[in-house]
């Protein structure tokens, strides 16, 4: 059974989360995601991707047990993967987010062009909480928006409101529940009007300009995470602590 379904209509190429209620993006999750974009990105009608996903939540983040040694050795790289492929996917990219997006699902969403948020939504980076930290968040919030607020974000671990994420820059618009995804759709439906080679040199154009240098960055933060953050006590005390659902006692170092 598929955990991402792609498709393509109009010039908008919808990829959709399918592994409700959560959403948890799992390895799997992660290859099929890529998988996708490869395709989306070769299908010469498409304008425009939109990334939304099935259920109350877009996601709560990556699978814990997958971030637990010694596959997080294989999971942080192929993340960074899938993240930098969202990033460097040639055309707009549309994020649709509702309920909880949380850990790696709001890392997922941070380097789409455009997120569009219902009110009731939220986003966080809660991984600090279980010792470790976000790797991709540390580099994409800083550059998406409001440093202050990445900053808060990502050292208090507590969720935020998606209009916080819109006055911190994180969100473009925020909408009543029940009109995502028809906000989301005439969005995209617009965006698909205009030529393919104007809307890929208009994005080649700003990430040029704008973020140079971020994929190195992301492999930066990849490779912190995986040679010094996870051989850190606290990291092995707050991952086990989060699947044994006890609270966990840090160290002093």
């Amino acid at each position: 059974m598929a955990l991402v379904n792609v498709s393509a209509k109009a010039g908008v190429a919808r990829m959709v989360l399918a592994s409700p209620p959560l959403n948890i993006i799992t390895r799997k999750m992660m290859e099929e995601i890529r998988s996708g974009l490869e395709s989306a990105a070769a299908d010469s009608s498409v304008r425009v991707l939109l990334l939304s996903a099935e259920g109350k939540h877009f996601s709560a983040g990556a699978d814990v047990a997958e971030h637990m040694p010694p596959e997080h050795e294989q999971l942080i790289p192929e993340f960074t993967e899938t993240v930098t492929a969202v990033h460097d996917f040639p055309l707009p990219t549309i994020a649709a987010v509702q309920g909880r997006c949380l850990g790696g699902g709001f890392e997922l969403v941070q380097p789409a062009d455009i997120v569009v948020a219902a009110e009731s939504a939220s986003f966080g980076q809660p991984e600090i909480m279980l010792g470790v930290t976000a790797p991709i968040a540390s580099v994409l919030l800083p550059r998406k928006g409001n440093i202050g607020y990445a900053s808060e974000i990502l050292f208090t671990g507590d969720p935020y409101s998606a209009a916080d994420a819109k006055d911190a820059g994180f969100v473009a618009r925020v909408v009543p529940d029940g009109e995502l995804e028809e906000t989301a759709l005439e969005l995209a439906a617009r965006i698909a009007r205009h030529s393919a080679a104007s809307l890929r040199l208009a994005k080649k154009t700003m990430r040029v300009a704008a973020n140079k240098n971020i994929c190195e960055a992301l492999e930066a933060a990849g490779t912190i995470y995986v040679d010094e953050l996870m051989n850190t006590d606290d990291a092995s005390e707050g991952l086990n602590a989060f699947t044994e659902k006890r609270r966990p006692s840090w160290s002093n170092s």
